[in-house]
């Protein structure tokens, strides 16, 4: 299915109820715990957010249990977005370095961040069938950005979103696999894979601050070069 404008697409996003295990889990996750005992959560799917017009697309795994399900935008709240916001402000790509509210007066510059999974998962592990379930909203948001030429997938989860994406478009992606550093063209389109920004993945220094950056200037570089090109 798809929709005429990206206003149509948020409300069926929002509205969604296919998968019966995330509808649940997202309703009642953490509603016990004294540290939110006053505070309201969103409780609903996220629809992605930033510039729809711009050059570069970034896909993550799926909201975090206090991050996204408790704020009601995508990488806002948490750890991991702790982290992520201040690596992309570093690279150029957002106009500050902290994500903490929807009304914080964050933007994305000449970029749109969305999830591979709409609805946050039991331990973060959303099963295949969910996976597929959100594909046709990633699909929509791809042929939404007429001016995209780079894509920055953030872990295994959020690539093979996009390589069934790409699959159901046409696109070839025979012999791809997910790997912190590596780069695909999709068609004309950059492809790079980087490791999600969860806290066990920094903590353990699985991944680091220095090489996030290093991986999000080499995407933005590559963007800036397609876009000079006649």
């Amino acid at each position: 299915m798809e929709w005429d404008s990206l206003n149509e697409l948020n409300e069926r996003v929002v509205a969604c109820k296919s998968c019966e295990r995330l509808a649940e889990f997202r309703e009642h996750v953490l509603e016990n715990s004294k540290k939110y005992s006053d505070v309201k959560f969103w409780r609903k799917p996220l629809t992605g957010y930033g510039d729809i017009s711009g050059r570069i697309m970034i896909i993550g795994l799926a909201p975090a249990a206090s991050g996204g399900n408790r704020t009601g935008r995508v990488f806002t709240g948490d750890k991991s977005s702790d982290f992520l916001i201040s690596c992309l402000k570093n690279a150029g790509l957002t106009n500050q370095e902290t994500s903490t509210s929807k009304d914080d007066g964050l933007q994305y510059i000449d970029s749109y961040i969305t999830l591979a999974v709409r609805c946050v998962p039991p331990e973060n592990k959303p099963e295949r069938s969910e996976v597929l379930n959100c594909n046709g909203f990633l699909i929509q948001e791809l042929k939404f950005m007429k001016n995209l030429n780079t894509i920055i997938v953030l872990g295994k989860i959020a690539f093979d979103s996009l390589v069934y994406a790409l699959k159901e478009m046409g696109v070839n992606t025979k012999g791809w696999k997910f790997g912190n550093g590596n780069f695909y063209l999709a068609n004309e389109i950059g492809v790079f894979c980087i490791f999600h920004p969860s806290p066990r993945n920094v903590n353990t220094g699985r991944i680091t601050r220095e090489k996030f950056i290093e991986l999000l200037n080499g995407a933005r570089e590559f963007s800036l070069s397609k876009s000079l090109k006649p």
